[in-house]
């Protein structure tokens, strides 16, 4: 999806709009992606769970408003998939104002950064997702925009490089990281409000089921929007996306209705377990299950073993299974925990003499 562009439309008639003529790719992308737009809630009120977060969010923009002045700038950060883009649209809506979407990555210079920053129009907000994976240069002359609202464009080199000033109109940065420790003190400083993201409850999760199957006109039961929410990881966007995955099997193998029974077995055929498990989650546990004895092992070794990237593996499955408890990262390697046994239904090797259920690879 292409994002980086300014729009003068406010936030809420984007979201209105027809989503498909914004989007770029095949059609299958522009099908999900239109979905996606369209579960997207619209304001704080129809904005499911993070309830501190929307409390505080409230009465920030709130407060703005009735001054007549531009928001504080905002920083969001938490895992994928939890709703930072999705508020920092909400912000833009309840501001009434435009906003552009970019994300740290796409600037690699201080001049990509002055050019984004020199269109903006007074109380747009500037949506800046992975905002800590922006240059150093481009880092540096944002702490200038955020607090001075002005820019210094270098213009020749050497010894007759002259610093040209451009006024900044006020504007609302909303930056979103997963990696909130990346980011310089300097610049953390500088948002006026910082939200954490927590992952959802099941119970959080099953009111986002329920909401996104009626935008989809599906037709589930209580029974089967808990199913899809106890294996939905606490994140909302893998709640949808497996909620379309569901729809699909349902209106293909059985009379369109989603109840318990076609949820278990539509995310059995999705290979998506009781637990939230995918394949290479699995494949990861099985690796050090059985090939293993458990652990201790390098990631590295593991991530050959499942044939993998030992960053797929790093920061794709294993913060989820270390939240379940499944896992353990230890100074000698990857571990796995008497649950991870259970759970595969596996029964752990016994050391002797440790009382641990662990191999002992590297014992003495």
């Amino acid at each position: 999806m292409n994002w980086d562009e300014t729009t003068d439309a406010t936030a809420s008639e984007r979201l209105a709009g027809p989503a498909a003529e914004r989007l770029v790719g095949s059609v299958a992308d522009r099908d999900d992606q239109a979905v996606e737009a369209a579960l997207r809630p619209r304001d704080l009120d129809e904005f499911i769970g993070q309830e501190k977060v929307r409390e505080q969010l409230d009465l920030v923009l709130k407060a703005a408003r009735a001054r007549g002045a531009t928001a504080d700038h905002v920083l969001l950060s938490g895992a994928p998939g939890l709703g930072k883009t999705t508020l920092s649209m909400i912000i833009a809506a309840e501001m009434g104002a435009p906003i552009r979407i970019t994300s740290g990555p796409a600037i690699q210079h201080a001049g990509d950064l002055a050019a984004i920053l020199s269109s903006l129009q007074e109380g747009e907000v500037l949506f800046l997702d992975e905002i800590h994976r922006m240059s150093r240069p481009a880092e540096e002359m944002l702490y200038m925009a955020m607090e001075d609202f002005r820019v210094d464009v270098i213009v020749g080199k050497g010894p007759g490089a002259t610093a040209i000033p451009i006024e900044l109109p006020p504007f609302t940065l909303v930056g979103a990281t997963t990696r909130a420790g990346l980011l310089p003190p300097p610049l953390r400083d500088r948002f006026g409000f910082t939200a954490h993201m927590e992952f959802y409850t099941p119970a959080e999760l099953e009111r986002v089921v329920h909401r996104s199957a009626r935008l989809l006109d599906v037709e589930i039961g209580a029974e089967g929007a808990a199913e899809i929410a106890g294996r939905s990881r606490g994140t909302p966007r893998i709640a949808n996306r497996l909620l379309r995955r569901v729809r699909d099997y349902a209106q293909v193998r059985a009379d369109g209705i989603i109840t318990r029974e076609i949820a278990a077995t539509a995310l059995a055929v999705y290979e998506v377990d009781a637990r939230g498990l995918d394949r290479l989650d699995r494949a990861v546990l099985e690796a050090l299950l059985k090939l293993f004895g458990g652990g201790p092992v390098g990631l590295s070794t593991l991530a050959v073993a499942v044939g993998e990237e030992r960053e797929t593996v790093e920061e794709v499955a294993e913060p989820f299974l270390v939240r379940e408890g499944l896992l353990a990262r230890t100074p000698r390697g990857r571990v796995a925990t008497p649950a991870a046994w259970a759970h595969l239904g596996l029964v752990p090797p016994q050391a002797a003499g440790t009382g641990t259920g662990q191999a002992g690879l590297f014992d003495a």
